[in-house]
């Protein structure tokens, strides 16, 4: 079982493989998108979990509380950018 860091970094590179890149540099994806697709349902037990942890953290943004499949299908979820990491 993946703990919440874990899971996180699997949701960041589930929106960057399913979502579309903006100017800058972020990823926006609809949650219908992240809900339905078959990888993202073997990988995450508890997407609106993950989601709300990783909003939380500042790694996503969305309106809204809690994702409902259906009723939110169309909410985007804007994977924030994050400059790489200069060595």
């Amino acid at each position: 079982m993946m703990n919440v860091e874990e899971e996180v970094e699997k949701l960041k590179e589930e929106i960057t493989r399913l979502g579309k890149v903006q100017t800058d540099g972020s990823y926006k994806v609809t949650f219908g998108t992240l809900f339905h697709d078959d990888r993202c349902a073997n990988i995450f037990e508890a997407l609106v979990g993950t989601l709300r942890a990783a909003k939380k953290r500042k790694v996503v943004a969305y309106d809204g509380e809690l994702l409902l499949q259906g009723v939110h299908d169309n909410v985007e979820i804007t994977l924030n950018h994050v400059p790489a990491a200069v060595n």
